[in-house]
C-alpha cells in the first residue's frame, strides 16, 4: 500500500478552491506534505498512512473543479511533518480559469447577518462563489494576478484567508467593507448622491421610477421597474425589443410557467437568463410583447441587497451596450455613453479585466454562451496542432484548440462593428495568454468580406500560419457531431459554396466531407440587406404577384415604390438569391402583418412564433423538386398557401392569423425534416443532426424532431454550445482539424 508520493492534478483547478480543499483533506486524514499551484496544475507532495484515501479525495476535487488527469509518482523529496499551502510557481498552462459563479447561499446568509463581518457588504464571496474570469489577469490564480490586487486584505480578512476551518481559506476574492471594493451612487454629472447606503438609496430611486446604470461583475446593466420600461425603450430607441428581467425568487412563478428543469437552470451556479413562457401571453407587454419573457434571479450580493430594499418584485435588467456591441465596463466610459439614457449611476471601483454578458438559455438549449458557462472548456482530440477559430460575423466568439481541449470564449457580439472586432481581437489575445498557446492553424468563415475573415488573414500573414476557410453551415454540423450523419442547418445567413446566401441546408456525410444534398428553393432578396430590414420586400421576392403588390399598396406603399420593387425583381438588379429559413419566416411575418420592419435581430420570426403560439396547425401540401441532383422544398408554395388562407379570412380575424402562423411553422418544419429523412433513407445513415438559430423556435424544432423520430431515425442536437452562431467558432476548429487529418 502506497504511503508517500507526488501527485500532479491537471484540469480546471485554478479559482475553484482546490488548494484549501486539498489542505482540509490532508488535515482530516493525517497527511503531511504540501500543495502548490504550478501554472494551471496543482502539485502535491504527500505522506501518511491514509495516502490512498487522500488520493481518492484529491482525484474527486471540490465541486467547481474539472479534473482531466491525476498523475502519481514516487518522490525522494523530503516531506515535512505538517501540511502547507506553498506560494504559487510557474508551470504548464493546460487548464483554464473557471467562469464567474453566482453568489452561494452561505454568502447570502452572511450579507444579511446583522452585525456580522459581511453584513450588507455587496462584494462578499468565498472559495465556492464570486467572480473569476472577469477579474483574472494571468495564471496561476492568485490575488496579485487579479483586479483584487488593488484591495489589500485587512487583518480580519487575512485571518480568515489563513484559517483552514474557514470557507474563505485561500479565497482570492475575500474582501469586506473595511478593505474591499466600494460602491458609489452618482448623478449624471458625476456628483455623489449623499446617503449612508448607496444600495438603499438606489432602491428608493428605482422604486420612484428612475433608470439606473449599474456596474456588475462583467459589465454595465440598465435597470428600472416595470412601470419605467416604456421610458427606457424610448430613451434607447429600442421600442419593440424585449427586455430581460431580474425577479425576486418568490415572484417568478406568478409571471411565468417554470418547469423543474428551468428552475434548476435559474438556481444553478450559472444563474443565466432563462426564456420562459408567460402565464398570460399578453401580460407585461411593456417588457416583452412576445409570449415569452427572459428571467433571471439575483446572482450577486449587490442584487440580493438591492431586492432586500426594493418594493417592486422585478427589475428590467438589460445590457447597457447597444445590441451587438461589447459590454461597457469602465466607469468613465459608462458616464460618457449613458448619461442621456439614465438618471443615476451605481458604480464600484473594482476593475473588470474581462467583460462578460449574461448567458441565455431556452428549453435547455444555450442561446448566449457567456457568464457562468464561458470560458467553456471541452475535451476533444483534434490532433497536435494548435487551432484558432475566429467565428462568424454575427453572435461571434472565439475558440482555441490545444493539447486535447478546446476553450471557447464568452459571447463577443456582431463583428460588423469596429469596436466589436477590437473586442474579438482582445479576447483572442487573452485566451492565448491564459493558455500559453502558439497558433499553427487559423480557421475562419468562408465569406471573403467578413471582418473575422480579414482578422484571420492578418494573423496568418503576420505569423506565417495556415488558413482554413470553413463554410458556415458545415461548421454548425461539425459543432454538433463528427460521426456520419445527415446534417440540418437552418438559420438566417451563411455564405454558400456558390456565392449565394444559404440558410436551410441538408448535408450528408462525415466531417469534413459534408455534401449539400437538399435545401429550400432559392428565392429573391430584393435590395439584399434591405430585404432583411423590411420583410415585405422578402414577401414580394418570394411571391412576385400582382396581388402582393395590391396588399402592399393597402399598407402605404406608393405607386413609385411598388414600381421600383417590381422592376427590381423582374430585372434582377441588386437582387440576391437565398435559401435562408430565416428570410422565409420573415416573409410570412410580413404577409400576416405581424412585422413590417425589423428593428432587432430575429424580430419578424420571433413575433411570428409568438403569434403562432396561440394557433392550431394544420397540414398543407408540400411540394418538392430536384435541381442539380439536390432536393428542394418549395417555400413559395408554403407562402402561397398562407396567402390563400389569409385572403379567405375576414380582415382582422386574429384567430385565423394565429392558425396560419402555426400552420406555416409546422409545415416548414415538416418539409425540412422530410428532406433530411429522404436523404437518410437514400444514404443509409441513421443519425440526423440539427443546428442553426431557427432551431430555437420551439414549434419548428419539435416538429423536425418528431418527424425524425416517427421515421425511426436518431435526432442529435448540441446542448453544450449554442444552436445559433455561438457554436460556429468551435465547429470551425473541429472542421479544420478533420480536414487536415484527411489531407494527411
Amino acid at each position: 500500500m502506497q504511503k508517500t508520493g507526488k501527485i500532479t492534478v491537471r484540469g480546471i483547478v485554478q479559482g475553484v478552491g482546490f488548494r484549501p480543499f486539498v489542505y482540509a483533506q490532508a488535515r482530516a486524514l493525517g497527511i503531511s506534505g504540501s500543495v502548490k499551484n504550478l501554472g494551471s496544475e496543482v502539485e502535491i507532495f504527500a505522506r501518511g498512512e491514509r495516502f490512498e484515501t487522500f488520493l481518492a479525495a484529491v482525484s474527486q476535487g471540490p465541486p467547481l473543479c474539472r479534473i482531466d488527469s491525476v498523475e502519481v509518482s514516487s518522490t525522494l523529496q523530503e516531506i515535512p511533518d505538517d501540511f502547507f499551502i506553498l506560494p504559487s510557481g510557474t508551470g504548464s498552462l493546460t487548464g483554464m480559469i473557471p467562469p464567474d459563479i453566482a453568489i452561494c447561499d452561505d454568502c447570502i446568509s452572511d450579507i444579511f447577518h446583522k452585525g456580522g463581518r459581511y453584513d450588507n457588504y455587496w462584494a462578499t464571496s468565498c472559495v465556492n462563489c464570486g467572480p473569476r474570469y472577469s477579474i483574472i489577469n494571468s495564471l496561476p490564480y492568485d490575488r496579485e494576478r487579479t483586479s483584487m490586487t488593488d484591495f489589500p486584505a485587512c487583518a480580519a480578512c487575512t485571518r480568515e484567508y489563513g484559517d483552514p476551518g474557514c470557507r474563505r481559506h485561500h479565497a482570492q476574492t475575500i474582501a469586506c467593507s473595511t478593505c474591499g471594493p466600494e460602491l458609489e451612487l452618482s448623478d449624471t454629472r458625476g456628483n455623489t448622491v449623499e446617503g449612508l447606503d448607496p444600495i438603499r438609496e438606489a432602491a428608493e430611486l428605482l422604486d420612484a421610477g428612475k433608470i439606473l446604470a449599474m456596474r456588475g461583475i462583467g459589465g454595465f446593466h440598465l435597470a428600472c421597474i416595470e412601470e419605467s420600461a416604456d421610458e427606457l425603450k424610448h430613451r434607447l430607441g429600442r421600442i419593440e425589443q424585449p427586455f430581460a428581467i431580474m425577479v425576486r425568487p418568490d415572484h417568478i412563478d406568478r409571471l411565468a410557467i417554470v418547469s423543474d428543469q428551468e428552475k434548476q437552470y435559474l438556481e444553478s451556479p450559472v444563474h443565466p437568463i432563462v426564456v420562459l413562457k408567460k402565464r398570460d401571453p399578453t401580460a407585461h407587454a411593456s417588457i416583452s410583447n412576445l409570449h415569452t419573457i427572459g428571467c433571471m434571479l439575483p446572482y450577486t450580493g449587490l442584487h440580493h441587497l438591492l431586492f432586500g430594499h426594493l418594493k417592486h418584485p422585478l427589475l428590467i435588467m438589460t445590457s447597457a451596450n447597444m445590441p451587438g456591441y461589447p459590454m461597457i465596463t469602465g466607469n468613465d466610459q459608462a458616464m460618457a455613453k449613458l448619461n442621456r439614457d439614465v438618471d443615476f449611476f451605481l458604480l464600484h471601483n473594482r476593475k473588470i479585466v474581462n467583460r462578460c454578458d449574461d448567458s441565455v438559455i431556452r428549453d435547455g438549449y444555450i442561446i448566449r454562451l457567456s457568464r457562468g458557462i464561458a470560458p467553456k472548456r471541452t475535451a476533444i482530440d483534434l490532433g497536435r496542432h494548435c487551432i484558432l477559430g475566429v467565428g462568424p460575423e454575427l453572435n461571434a466568439n472565439a475558440t482555441l484548440y490545444r493539447n486535447g481541449f478546446t476553450v471557447t470564449s464568452p459571447h463577443v457580439g456582431n463583428v460588423r462593428n469596429p469596436a466589436t472586432l477590437e473586442y474579438l481581437q482582445e479576447t483572442v489575445i487573452n485566451l492565448q495568454r491564459l493558455l500559453g498557446a502558439k497558433f499553427d492553424v487559423i480557421a475562419h468563415d468562408l465569406h471573403p468580406q467578413f471582418l473575422t475573415t480579414r482578422f484571420a488573414r492578418e494573423i496568418a500573414s503576420d505569423q506565417g500560419l495556415e488558413l482554413i476557410p470553413v463554410q458556415h453551415h458545415r461548421a454548425h454540423i461539425a459543432a454538433t457531431t463528427t460521426e456520419p450523419c445527415i446534417g440540418i442547418a437552418i438559420d438566417g445567413v451563411g455564405y454558400g459554396d456558390d456565392g449565394t446566401v444559404w440558410g436551410s441546408e441538408i448535408f450528408s456525410g462525415q466531417v469534413p466531407d459534408l455534401r449539400r444534398v437538399a435545401h429550400l428553393e432559392p428565392v429573391a432578396m430584393p435590395g439584399g440587406d434591405l430585404a432583411t430590414r423590411f420583410p415585405e420586400r422578402m414577401l414580394y421576392g418570394i411571391l412576385p404577384d400582382k396581388k402582393i403588390l395590391s396588399l402592399l399598396a393597402t399598407r402605404g406603399w406608393s405607386d413609385i415604390e411598388l414600381g421600383v420593387l417590381e422592376k427590381q425583381v423582374v430585372r434582377g438588379f441588386n437582387v440576391i438569391q437565398t435559401t435562408s429559413t430565416g428570410r422565409v419566416l420573415d416573409a410570412a411575418a410580413a404577409l400576416l402583418g405581424i412585422c413590417r420592419e425589423r428593428t432587432y435581430d430575429g424580430e419578424p420570426a420571433m413575433k411570428l412564433e409568438s403569434t403562432a403560439a396561440g394557433g392550431h396547425a394544420e397540414a398543407w401540401d408540400l411540394i418538392f423538386s430536384t435541381r442539380n441532383g439536390g432536393e428542394q422544398l418549395s417555400s413559395r408554395s408554403l407562402l402561397q398557401s398562407a396567402f390563400c388562407q389569409k385572403q379567405a379570412a375576414r380582415d382582422g380575424d386574429a384567430r385565423v392569423i394565429r392558425n396560419i402562423a402555426a400552420s406555416f411553422q409546422y409545415n416548414l418544419g415538416r418539409g425540412i425534416a422530410q428532406m433530411a429523412i429522404h436523404a437518410a433513407e437514400r444514404e443509409g445513415i441513421h443519425k440526423i443532426a440539427l443546428s442553426g438559430g431557427v432551431a430555437y423556435n420551439h414549434a419548428i424544432r419539435e416538429t423536425i424532431r418528431r418527424e425524425i423520430s416517427d421515421h425511426a431515425f436518431e435526432c442529435v442536437m448540441n446542448r453544450d454550445y449554442p444552436l445559433g452562431d455561438g457554436c460556429v467558432s468551435f465547429g470551425q476548429c473541429v472542421y479544420a482539424a478533420k480536414q487536415r487529418e484527411t489531407m494527411g
